[in-house]
């Protein structure tokens, strides 16, 4: 029985609200080490497991179901880098109830049972494609709800969730320039296991989107495929995945903010079908320690300056 064919809106206000302020607190969390000694955050924005009782009684899929697009434990592999002296920020509500790499306002018209308000955009292609700031769809092709949505109830995700957490992002993002002349964001995701190059090729472990060289240095492109690849990854650059919203408006290089997205195979270290941890999470976790520890030495203060955007 779905809640919302028996909630007034007003009423799904008052609850999603009550839910937002009680059982998503906090909503995200910023793990810092004791003493930052290093310009580098790593960001995990579709890794929360905290489902909303609200989101779960007026979906019509099940809980399981919802999960499909869930980050699968990526905030568990990075949080080796708070010992290396970064910042470590995550969401704790999942991906399927609100996309924090969205633009604020990328709402579907198909979701909402109001118009939507002239500042929203609502044709770009992951709009188009169910996968907007409040995602329509799971899984490529399943309907999350069986009705539409008060426009009141988006609108309060995007207000008390979204803003907060971009807010607390700018934030790091700034300090840690003031502080070290430079920042370096890591966006970090996971991807389903069977993407490749192209139709029958090998797929791929590890994708790095630099927004087709416009959000980072090249050296820590390069820096970042070679100490993968040492390590005995396949990796990619770009395709599938070039960067979302995060990568592309928080990386300003010219302003000495470098921004990074990482793609992991989830089928290296869980079961997409169960959510079962597997043997191999150990050894990538083992990894990405490895990984932020080179990347910490290299480009924090007082080593190799970066090449400049026009080389």
């Amino acid at each position: 029985m779905l809640m919302s064919r028996f909630m007034t809106p007003a009423r799904w206000l008052e609850r999603e609200i009550h839910c937002i302020h009680t059982e998503l607190d906090p909503p995200f969390a910023v793990e810092q080490p004791a003493a930052l000694v290093t310009p580098f955050i790593f960001n995990s924005p579709h890794s929360g497991r905290i489902y909303p009782s609200i989101f779960i009684k007026t979906a019509q899929l099940s809980p399981q179901a919802l999960r499909m697009s869930e980050d699968l434990f990526i905030d568990k592999l990075f949080a080796p880098v708070i010992d290396k002296g970064a910042t470590l920020m995550s969401a704790c509500f999942p991906r399927a109830y609100l996309d924090l790499n969205r633009q604020p306002y990328e709402l579907d018209p198909a979701l909402f049972a109001e118009k939507l308000p002239d500042y929203a955009n609502s044709s770009s292609l992951r709009v188009i494609g169910g996968l907007g700031t409040i995602p329509r769809l799971v899984n490529e092709n399943e309907e999350i709800y069986a009705a539409p949505l008060p426009l009141s109830v988006g609108l309060a995700r995007v207000e008390r969730l979204y803003q907060p957490y971009h807010d607390t992002l700018s934030r790091l993002i700034e300090d840690t320039r003031n502080s070290f002349g430079r920042a370096f964001l890591i966006d970090c995701h996971s991807m389903p296991s069977h993407l490749g190059e192209a139709p029958g090729a090998p797929p791929y472990d590890i994708v790095l989107g630099d927004r087709f060289g416009g959000s980072c240095s090249r050296d820590l492109v390069d820096f970042a495929a070679t100490t993968f690849s040492m390590m005995g990854y396949h990796v990619g650059l770009n395709k599938p995945y070039a960067g979302g919203h995060i990568t592309e408006f928080y990386g300003r290089p010219a302003d000495c903010i470098h921004a990074l997205q990482i793609e992991i195979n989830r089928g290296l270290y869980v079961c997409e079908k169960t959510f079962e941890i597997k043997p191999g999470f150990a050894k990538l976790k083992e990894d990405i320690a490895e990984l932020a520890e080179r990347l910490i030495t290299r480009f924090s203060p007082g080593a190799q300056s970066l090449r400049t955007a026009a080389e």
